[in-house]
Formats: C-alpha cells, structure tokens, sequence
C-alpha cells in the first residue's frame, strides 16, 4: 500500500508541519509505503520567483480596477522586485550567505512601506549581527509583497494562512462552496499547477491531507479537487486540528464533493482502518472515527473495537520525502524570543500525548488531544532525537506539548547529558511550582534555550476561575528561575475571560509590565478569550457567569460560540491598546509608561503596587529552599579533584561557567570529590543518581552536616554546578 500524506498551504515558512511527518513515521514502521509533500512551501516559492512575481504583476496590470497609491508605487518598482526575488529567497534559505552584507546594507531591494518604515535596530544588532539584520530586511521585504498580492490578486493570501476567513467559525459552507465554485485566483493557479504535477509520480492508494488551522482548509479542498483530476477514483481523506475541534458534529455533504472521508482525533488507527478497507480486510462500518457520505447523506462510521495506538508505539517521525533546503528562515519581528516560531528549521517533538494538567477552563479538555494523556519514556525520546538528528543534520527540536510534563522534561534532560548530546530545544510548559531553580539549570545544561507559557490574565482571581492551578507570585518565581538559568520566556496572555472587568484587564497589563521590567519574560502575546463548546466554559456557562447564544443554523463547523457578558461587557475595546503595549515592552520601550496610556480612550485607576512582582521575588528569596531529603544529586560541572599544596588540601571544581579551588580538610575533600564525581551524568547509561540524604548521612563529621551546607562553601559548590532535584 502506498500512502501519501500532504500539508495545504499555509502554515509556516521556516519547518514543516510535523503532522504528516509523525504519521508517515508511524506508517513505515507498520510497513506501508508512506511519502510525504508539503504544499504551503511548494506555493510560496512558485510565488516568491522570478516566473511568479512577473505573473503577479502581470494579472495586476490587466485589473481595470482603480489602484491605491501604494499598488501604483510597487507597479513602477516591478522590475526591481523580479531581479531580487531569487537572491533574496536564496538567501533566506542558507544558500547564499555572502548576499548579508549587500541586504543589510539595502542592497537595491525596492523600497517597500514595511522597509521604508522598519524601526531603528540598532538596539537589537548594534555594529554587529550583519546576518541576522539582513534577514530581517530580507523578511520585511516579503512582507510588502504579501501585502501586495493581498490587496490585489488574492485577498486571501497570507504567510502563515490562505483563505483563513472562509474556515473561521464556518457554521455554513456556503462562503467555501461559493469560493470553491468561483474561478482560480493567480495563487489557486499556482496549487493546481503544482498538484498537477503529481501525475507523473507513483499512483498512490490513499491521499491525507491535513488540515490544522483554517487558514489551511480552503488549500486543502483547493489541492483535494485537483488530485482528483490528477488520480480519479484515489480516496481522500481529511483530518487534522481544525478538523478535531470544529467538524465534530459534521452534517454538510458538499464537503465530501472533493474528499472521501473525514478522520476525527488522532490519525494512527483510523488511517490503518482505511488501509485495511482499502485492502478488502475491513467492512467500512468498522471504521474508526470517520466520516463519509453515502446517498447524499453524511454518516459517521465508528465500529473499531481496536484501541488508538499506545504513544510509545507511534514511531518516530520522520521528514524524508521533503526537501529541507527549501524552507526560509523568517525574522519580522526582532525579539529573540518571539522570533522562534518563524526563525530557524526545527525538528518537531512530543514529550506527551494531552494535557497531564487537563483543568483549564477555556481549553478542549474533553477531546483527545487534550484528555488522552501518555507521556512517552525519557529514552525513547532520546532515541528519536538521535534519529531526527542523523536523517536531517539538525540539532534543534521544538516540543510541541500542550503543557511538557516536568517530570519528563528532568529525565529526558539527565538522559540527553547521559549520552552527551548537544541539542537546542524549546516548547510550551505550565509556570508550576515543579519548575524550581534547579530544574530550570539542569534543563539549560541539556540545550533548552526558551520555552512559552500560559500565564493568561495575571489576576489570581481570574486564574482561580480558569482552574489554572498557578498564581501571579509562583509564576514571577518560575520565570525568575529560567531566565536565571539563561532560558528566554515567552508568555501568552488572555484579555476577556467571562467577568473580567476592565479594572482587572489594566491591573493584568500592570503585572505584565513589571513581569518585563524586571526581565522575567522576553516576548508575549494577547489572545482574546473565545468561549468554546467543548470547554469547560462552553460545556457550563453559568458556573462562569455568562450565557450562550444559539448557535447559528449551518451543518459545517462548530466551535466557537458567541456569549454574553453581562459583568465584563465587550471586551474587544482593550485589543489594539494591549498588543500596541506589549510589542513595545518586546523592544524594551515603554516600561516606564502609564499602562493606562496605551489606550485610546479613558481607563480606570490600576490598583496594583508598582513593587509587585519585585517583592514576590523578595519573598521568595528570603524563604529560601530546602533541598529534598530524597532528591537526586547531579553534578554538572566536569570531573572534580583533590590537590594538595604544602600542608593544605583543595577541591577543583571544573563549573559550567569557571573552575572553582576551595581549602578544606582532607577526609571532607575526598568526601565532597567521591560524591559529585558519583553524581555526574555522562556514562551513566541509567544507574541511579545518589540522593541527598545518602550525601548528608556519610559527611566524615557527625552531625555537622547542615552546618557545613549553611555555609559559603557549599553556596559555592551548588552555584558551580550541583543540583537537587
């Protein structure tokens, strides 16, 4: 059987998508004959060439319609932007380094309006970082021509999105049949060209498209038609993030006009259903999770009585079939932080399957991806990192968990140092209390360099009533630890949770703004709260104090729901002011502002003590922290020693950051030596780690254990590299 697994444009620019890359990894290891294409990369390139700018401009220039200033003013530098698409692309690709000099410089790129009004940068590159600064121009480049072919061939053309609008909150398929039925955009030309072209390869027996956001599925049906003229009477299958969260309750027949069917949740067993129909081996009514069409009607086929497939036996994924070099790296926004999501090719992991936390209020904790939790063990992550690592040459890796478990996160650390990897890698995690100062050093020391959380409203009574089982204080606590422990924070945030007040949403802003003066987080982003059916606020209004609307009459999606606020009232007010705030905290500006200024119109006074977050932090500092009687002792500096000189002896500590001497008597010497030599992490090949109770009970002086420990020497041995977890 021969299977191929397709993501529609678009989604990013920078890496693939993992989706189809976890499951053809699972499929060869269940030996099927499983490839993989990335449209979105495949469209973006055909439009940012030479060929496609000069159709691009081509079809603006036979548009009769009357053109605004600045579609004139790109019209007449036309010609610049076709010369300098190809070396640009190029040299956001890796492919043509020496091109940083000249882009950084200008270089003859046209000037656009994002170029023309692009920040001073100096506070971000200085003299130096020439690569980085040219990226970011080249990036900026792109971007005002995004803006051209949105304004004029293609309204629903975006990097990280295509049609977005026709998806979002889509009760009706009416705007996405009507929009399917019209005639080809330029960019639509593009796809199908691309599409065509899978006609000189293997026929396969099945086609997966997935579709994760709704920016992704008129692409999806777009890609689906033409495969149909390219390989009539191949199935079709539909399945993905947008699909498990919005088409649930899938009623609309004119979907399956391009498709065959439509999987529900994880993909593993209902692929292997398919495959097996496909074969002959399987009656379709036992199906999992999917649905299809039959006389003009949509039924659900869910007669499996095989379980999904355990985490652990997922396979590891895997990116051949798409070509890696052809990915750009993106840098719009200057944050080092922020620019993670765009910036950079990274290999995509999962700690766990779901959520261990599960409780959130305006999360979907009732669907798989989110209640289904199995983590996977620290050693098969460890081996699929070394795999990804040699098939594609790459040492960086995003987890891409709802929540990384801590638990997890410290074993696969220990095992990466264990095996001596060197790794860059990032991902999303709760600001929970698990996270101490030395967790967050020993998940520097095996490559961590950011990770991203939900730190929402930074109300205590709001997170309260979002059962988010965090506080402003421990969250101000955790972020200290990390950035202590040199990882970057980034934090999202949530204005108009059900009854939050406008004095809270201020209040929240005021927190955020100490949170980045005092350098507890680096980058941020607001979301507005959308109440969905499947959450918690969707499932009971009324414990949150607000009420739904009808759903709108439609067979298509159904997710988000509108409601009414009587407390809170229209939250959308606050938008603009509280993104203009924190992009600028992101630069470093304004953090000696009013929070009240940002807005355009008259706020209430902001309750909140200018301190805050400093005095948590005081707090915190004063209580100081116990080590665990039972916690593991690990030693991450390099092999210590005892040395003597005349009549004294000392200890040479090799730490991460400089080598340490200290005098002390000998047995105490050899003790300290012989404990972290024990505990050091290289070679271990899963030996247990000694624990601190088994240190303190063999110190050579009786009973003078915790006095030693209270003193500056020991303060020393745990700053250069001991860690108690």
């Amino acid at each position: 059987m021969r299977v191929l697994l397709l993501t529609p444009p678009l989604t990013q620019l920078n890496t693939p998508y993992p989706a189809t890359a976890y499951l053809c990894g699972f499929l060869r290891s269940r030996g099927v004959d499983a490839d993989q294409a990335d449209l979105g990369i495949e469209t973006a390139l055909a439009v940012f060439s030479r060929a496609g700018l000069d159709r691009v401009f081509a079809s603006i220039r036979t548009d009769p319609a009357t053109r605004p200033e600045s579609v004139e003013r790109a019209l007449l530098l036309a010609d610049a932007y076709i010369e300098t698409i190809d070396p640009v692309v190029a040299f956001l690709q890796g492919r043509d380094a020496t091109l940083a000099t000249r882009i950084a410089s200008g270089g003859g790129l046209p000037p656009g309006p994002r170029l023309v009004a692009r920040d001073d940068e100096t506070w971000a590159f200085g003299s130096l970082g020439v690569t980085d600064r040219a990226r970011h121009v080249a990036s900026l480049y792109l971007d005002d021509l995004s803006d051209l072919i949105t304004a004029t061939v293609d309204p629903c053309w975006g990097l990280s999105r295509y049609g977005e609008r026709l998806a979002s909150s889509a009760s009706s398929f009416d705007d996405l049949a009507n929009a399917l039925d019209a005639p080809s955009g330029l960019v639509v030309q593009f796809l199908d060209e691309i599409v065509a072209r899978f006609a000189a390869a293997p026929r396969p027996d099945l086609v997966g498209l997935t579709v994760p956001f709704p920016g992704n599925l008129y692409g999806a049906l777009r890609a689906a038609a033409g495969l149909r003229r390219v390989w009539p009477g191949v199935p079709i299958v539909l399945g993905g993030g947008y699909v498990n969260t919005e088409l649930r309750s899938l009623a609309e027949p004119r979907l399956f006009d391009d498709v065959d069917y439509v999987t529900l949740d994880a993909g593993e067993r209902p692929l292997l259903c398919l495959l097996e129909m496909i074969e002959g081996r399987r009656e379709p009514e036992r199906l999992c999770r999917t649905f299809a069409r039959r006389d003009g009607k949509v039924v659900y086929l869910d007669g499996a009585s095989e379980p999904d497939i355990p985490f652990e036996e997922t396979g590891t994924p895997t990116y051949r079939g798409l070509d890696l070099s052809r990915y750009l790296s993106i840098v719009e926004v200057l944050n080092p932080m922020h620019r993670l999501w765009s910036d950079g090719r990274w290999n995509k992991l999962t700690v766990a399957h779901g959520c261990y936390w599960k409780l959130c209020a305006f999360c979907d904790v009732g669907l798989d991806y989110i209640k289904r939790y199995e983590p996977a063990s620290a050693v098969r992550l460890a081996d699929q990192i070394d795999a990804l690592i040699a098939e594609t040459g790459q040492t960086g890796f995003h987890f891409v968990d709802e929540a990384a478990p801590p638990s997890r996160l410290a074993d696969l650390a220990l095992t990466l140092l264990e095996r001596g990897r060197r790794i860059s890698w990032w991902g999303n995690i709760r600001f929970e209390s698990a996270f101490t100062p030395d967790l967050c050093r020993l998940l520097a020391a095996s490559g961590c360099i950011a990770v991203s959380g939900g730190l929402e409203t930074a109300s205590d009574r709001l997170l309260a009533l979002m059962k988010k089982g965090i506080t402003v204080a421990q969250a101000a606590r955790v972020t200290h630890a990390l950035t202590r422990a040199g990882i970057m924070v980034h934090a999202y945030l949530m204005y108009g949770f059900p009854t939050e007040t406008p004095e809270e949403t201020l209040e929240t802003l005021e927190r955020v703004r100490q949170f980045f003066d005092a350098g507890l987080i680096q980058s941020a982003y607001w979301h507005r709260f959308t109440a969905t059916i499947h959450s918690p606020v969707g499932l009971d209004p009324a414990a949150y104090g607000i009420t739904l609307d009808p759903m709108p009459a439609g067979a298509f999606a159904r997710n988000d729901v509108s409601y009414g606020d009587p407390i809170a009232g229209d939250a959308s007010r606050f938008g603009e002011g509280l993104a203009r705030s924190v992009y600028h905290y992101m630069h470093g500006l304004g953090l000696d502002r009013d929070v009240r200024t940002w807005f355009d119109e008259p706020c209430p006074d902001v309750g909140v003590a200018p301190t805050l977050i400093r005095d948590a932090l005081q707090d915190a500092a004063a209580n100081g922290g116990a080590e665990a009687l039972g916690g593991r002792i690990v030693w991450l500096g390099g092999r210590p020693a005892v040395a003597r000189s005349g009549r004294s002896w000392s200890v040479i500590l090799p730490g991460r950051e400089e080598t340490i001497s200290m005098t002390m008597a000998r047995p105490v010497a050899e003790w300290l030596v012989a404990w972290l030599t024990a505990a050091m992490p290289k070679g271990r090949k899963g030996a247990p780690y000694p624990t601190w109770a088994d240190m303190g009970s063999s110190y050579p002086k009786r009973d003078a254990f915790e006095a030693w420990t209270a003193g500056r020497g020991w303060a020393r041995v745990r700053r250069a590299g001991l860690l108690v977890l």
